[in-house]
């Protein structure tokens, strides 16, 4: 577990900014006891605490999003063991990525609260502190869902530990949830800012909660806990921006915002291509290359829409256009830019389940002559396929500024929010059998979006999924989701036109791959016992 193990110099140079609130340094030269107890010194353990976010979310998102129902291959290939399952070993690379930058966030953090006994008595020393544990809390987290049982490490590392005995999934949880109580009672309870705040505990404690509720040693205590925080969290809040305004581009700190990983451009400029975030890059069709530049953004074309995800949408939701560029113009970003969107020329439409006859076809190109007109069936992408724009796009994410590169955008990444809230309250809600309470929090959901209402005899996991699925498509949740239900193998294979069978998930000793591994690397380098998951 080499990569906990971090000394107090090298944690210096970690990542220097992390947010619009804090300027990057380079303290490279700096790393004595003495400059990590003054006021400044402290702020930049404190920005290295922010900064692994940026690592945790702002790369390749395979952990978060492959091989679950809602995004399939195009012709570019995601790792084949994290979208398939079936080759998935324990020295697949991309499934140590979170492991390794989670247990570096995990010794980060551990050195922030070192030093907050030691630092000079500052005005915000405690709100600090509360920070620091919400933000060891979240690293945790992903680690708990996605490996299960891992070391417990609480005491700062300045020298190397050869052996790491394995912690239970429940002794993870236990202090997941010690830490946010302690950080709910420390940070700020202003408006949310760019810092971890009451709100965002209360989110993040509401999920734990949910989440522990469904292993085997949770309890029904914890989805009654989980309702209490997501209500505290909600604090009354009706869901009031329409769903495009949530997304346009300079709207990242809307009020419906609670926590997010933190971009400028300031903030990336000694390195863009490194330092920016590349969530709007994975989540569309190529749409060419640097022929293209200034025209149309860089797109993988690794995760793109399945058709379960592109059916769940009826006539009349206004999350369809808010969440897919239905429409390109000969200028992508023309679609943000333009004041009258009716002058510009169309070069490609994705037309909707609802239009799918040829006079669809015909009236859209007569009233946009030139426009290619894409019939819904050709929607989901295919990997033998090599036209450009070829399947729809996910433009939540979309960043006029970004350069035309890979890794450039300077938006935030949300990782909270306020209809992910209501949304934990509902299957909360369903979870202690409270049907009207928990189908009244989904639909405050469903009337933003402008959908009816569902009933109480509706009301089931299934729907809840489904409601997630459209709602929070392209962010960082899915594959959590699944897990957490249950649902993992039952919805891969009804939805995932890659995973044929539920035998891909079956591994060596014959017990399914619901964990991803705990990386082999770690294993071989710790000299003491720790045993793998089942599966691998």
């Amino acid at each position: 577990m080499k990569n906990i193990i971090i000394s107090l110099g090298i944690l210096s140079i970690l990542l220097g900014g992390c947010s619009d609130f804090l300027e990057e340094e380079n303290l490279s030269n700096i790393g004595t006891e003495e400059y990590y107890a003054t006021e400044d010194g402290y702020a930049t353990l404190i920005t290295a605490c922010y900064s692994n976010l940026r690592e945790i979310y702002g790369d390749e998102p395979w952990l978060f999003s492959a091989g679950t129902d809602m995004y399939v291959e195009g012709r570019d290939g995601q790792p084949e063991g994290l979208s398939e399952y079936r080759f998935l070993t324990p020295s697949e690379d991309e499934a140590a990525y979170l492991y390794n930058t989670c247990f570096k966030t995990v010794q980060s953090c551990n050195i922030g609260l070192y030093y907050n006994d030691k630092t000079e008595n500052v005005s915000n020393l405690s709100q600090s502190k509360g920070e620091i544990l919400y933000l060891r809390a979240n690293a945790y987290f992903l680690l708990v869902q996605t490996y299960g049982g891992v070391a417990l490490v609480t005491d700062m590392i300045n020298e190397p530990i050869l052996s790491f005995a394995r912690s239970s999934a429940e002794e993870v949880y236990a202090l997941i949830i010690s830490d946010l109580e302690d950080a709910l009672n420390l940070v700020s309870t202003d408006s949310y800012n760019g810092k971890v705040n009451k709100r965002a505990v209360q989110h993040l404690l509401a999920k734990v909660h949910l989440t522990r509720g469904y292993e085997t040693f949770g309890t029904s205590q914890d989805f009654d806990s989980a309702t209490t925080y997501a209500d505290a969290a909600i604090n009354g809040e009706a869901l009031t921006i329409p769903f495009s305004e949530l997304w346009k581009p300079g709207n990242d700190m809307n009020s419906e915002v609670l926590f997010s990983v933190q971009y400028d451009g300031k903030s990336i400029v000694a390195d863009p291509e490194e330092l920016g975030n590349s969530q709007a890059f994975y989540f569309g069709p190529y749409m060419g290359g640097s022929e293209n530049a200034g025209n149309f953004p860089y797109r993988s074309y690794n995760l793109c829409p399945t058709f379960y995800l592109l059916d769940l949408f009826e006539e009349g939701d206004t999350r369809w256009e808010g969440t897919f560029m239905t429409t390109i113009y000969t200028s992508y970003f023309d679609f943000y830019k333009a004041e009258d969107l009716s002058t510009l020329d169309v070069f490609h439409y994705y037309a909707p389940k609802w239009k799918t006859s040829q006079q669809d076809s015909i009236d859209y190109v007569a009233a946009h002559p030139g426009a290619n007109f894409h019939y819904y069936e050709t929607h989901e992408a295919s990997k033998s396929s090599n036209a450009d724009f070829e399947s729809i796009a996910i433009r939540k994410f979309d960043d006029p500024t970004a350069l035309f590169d890979t890794k450039t955008s300077t938006r935030d990444i949300v990782l909270a929010r306020l209809a992910e809230t209501y949304l934990i309250a509902a299957e909360a809600y369903l979870k202690t059998n409270d049907l009207a309470t928990g189908v009244s929090r989904l639909n405050e959901v469903r009337r933003r979006a402008g959908v009816l209402d569902k009933l109480v005899g509706e009301f089931d996991i299934d729907v809840i999924l489904d409601e997630r699925a459209m709602e929070l498509a392209g962010e960082y949740h899915r594959w959590f989701d699944l897990k957490r239900t249950g649902k993992l193998i039952e919805r891969c294979v009804s939805f995932n036109k890659d995973i044929v069978s539920a035998d891909f998930f079956v591994g060596i000793d014959g017990e399914n791959k619901i964990l991803r591994p705990i990386p082999q690397e770690a294993i071989d380098l710790n000299r003491g016992e720790y045993s793998q998951n089942p599966g691998y």
